[in-house]
């Protein structure tokens, strides 16, 4: 086994804060979980991976009871869950620890959000010596405010603000910041073989 599944944060904090409406891709255990199977199916390591922010009451607070997988997301018996406090998977886990154990050299990333933990995840796992594919249609973001615009506003608002920076080009950019330096960027259909 060289090849490892990373499935970041796809997790039920994310449906609920208020912009989850304004996700990119609302289906994105369906198309974590296609890359799970064609993962399990090769023998590959799948690797979990949960956001938490202890103590803060918000729905990253693990006693809140939201850090957990998506519905029909489900590790199996020796799949690895991880549980980190730090926007890239490395950094407050023992996922490196992991991976090396297992002998991987390669990393499949998929999960919320495109920018954030997928786009760091990738850029330390590429400094760390590890062949990365960055699936861009297996991870999921939402709009981002101008960092001069109102904290708290309704959605609605943040929207119809043009400064606010959408989905499309979240994407784009994550594509033109890996693309060639730290990643091979590909799609589901692309890994999994399938359309």
């Amino acid at each position: 086994m060289n090849k490892a599944l990373l499935v970041i944060d796809v997790q039920e904090s994310f449906r609920q804060r208020p912009n989850w409406r304004a996700i990119s891709a609302p289906d994105i255990a369906r198309r974590a979980d296609r890359l799970v199977q064609h993962a399990r199916s090769r023998g590959d390591l799948v690797v979990w991976v949960l956001h938490a922010e202890p103590g803060t009451g918000t729905v990253f607070d693990p006693e809140r009871g939201f850090v957990r997988l998506l519905d029909g997301l489900e590790p199996r018996a020796g799949e690895p869950v991880l549980t980190k406090t730090s926007h890239n998977a490395f950094t407050t886990t023992n996922l490196q620890q992991t991976l090396t154990a297992a002998g991987v050299t390669e990393v499949v990333v998929c999960g919320i959000r495109t920018e954030q933990c997928c786009e760091t995840t990738t850029r330390v796992a590429s400094d760390l010596g590890y062949r990365v594919t960055f699936v861009i249609d297996a991870t999921a973001t939402q709009p981002i405010p101008h960092r001069d615009a109102p904290a708290d506003r309704p959605l609605e608002e943040v929207l119809a603000d043009p400064r606010t920076l959408g989905t499309d080009e979240i994407i784009a950019r994550t594509e033109y910041a890996l693309a060639g330096r730290f990643a091979t960027i590909s799609t589901v259909a692309e890994v999994t073989g399938t359309t």
